[in-house]
């Protein structure tokens, strides 16, 4: 299957909010995979289809996913593959995505311990990986380690060449935490300190302005206005919207 054609399409839809589109172009692979026996491609389409399903909301169709993303892992022989580490992370996230913490917990355990038994991993799934698992942690009022694992996720995030915007999220993710386990009142100066470095990295020089950064201007959005950032929420939401326009 032409992969680096089909993520790059998937981009293009996803950069026009056209998520019919996008579903389509996933569902029209799906099936020329499944047509040619290709258990491999399948998989790749499997976990985009996880991703795309949880983005638009659509339960049902995340978790049917997950649960043959997971078998063809076990076919294919790749429970402690990297392919695997990036299938459970994505799994995982789609659980947290619709309130299934306990089970995405396991599923994120599952892909700590594919990427600690490879030789080598790269800091960006590493950071991935730690952010989404301390959500997954706040949710379970596990404080202590998700700020732990938020921690981790900052210093491989640092390590990657254009990680500002994955460490802006973690610092809005580590806001919320503040709130939830200490309160709006007494973490009210933590909030406002993480909310800084939030918006210096969304506006780091050298960041591409393309589809990526739009979505996470818009994604980064609510998070300033909820806080009372009222200025720089409007000022993402601005940005994200001219981006799109633009293309």
């Amino acid at each position: 299957m032409p992969q680096d054609r089909i993520i790059a399409k998937m981009n293009d839809y996803m950069s026009h909010r056209d998520y019919a589109g996008a579903e389509r172009h996933l569902l029209y692979w799906l099936n020329e995979a499944k047509l040619g026996c290709d258990k491999r491609g399948e998989l790749m389409i499997r976990n985009e289809l996880v991703g795309h399903y949880r983005k638009t909301g659509n339960r049902e169709g995340a978790f049917d996913n997950a649960e043959k993303a997971l078998a063809l892992l076990s076919e294919l022989g790749f429970e402690s593959s990297r392919s695997a580490g990036i299938t459970y992370i994505n799994i995982a996230t789609a659980y947290n995505a619709f309130g299934e913490n306990e089970k995405s917990l396991e599923v994120f355990k599952k892909a700590e311990a594919a990427f600690k038994a490879l030789k080598s991993s790269e800091p960006d799934l590493l950071g991935g990986l730690y952010n989404n698992m301390a959500l997954t942690l706040t949710a379970l009022s596990r404080y202590d380690e998700a700020l732990g694992y938020y921690e981790n996720a900052l210093t491989c995030m640092e390590k990657v060449k254009g990680g500002e915007l994955e460490r802006a999220i973690t610092y809005l993710n580590m806001a919320d935490l503040f709130e939830a386990s200490l309160g709006s009142e007494a973490a009210e100066s933590k909030i406002s300190d993480l909310l800084d470095k939030a918006y210096d990295l969304l506006n780091a020089p050298g960041l591409q302005k393309n589809g990526y950064y739009a979505f996470v201007c818009e994604k980064c959005a609510p998070s300033f206005s909820y806080y009372g950032y009222f200025a720089a929420a409007e000022e993402l939401n601005r940005k994200a919207k001219e981006i799109y326009e633009r293309d």
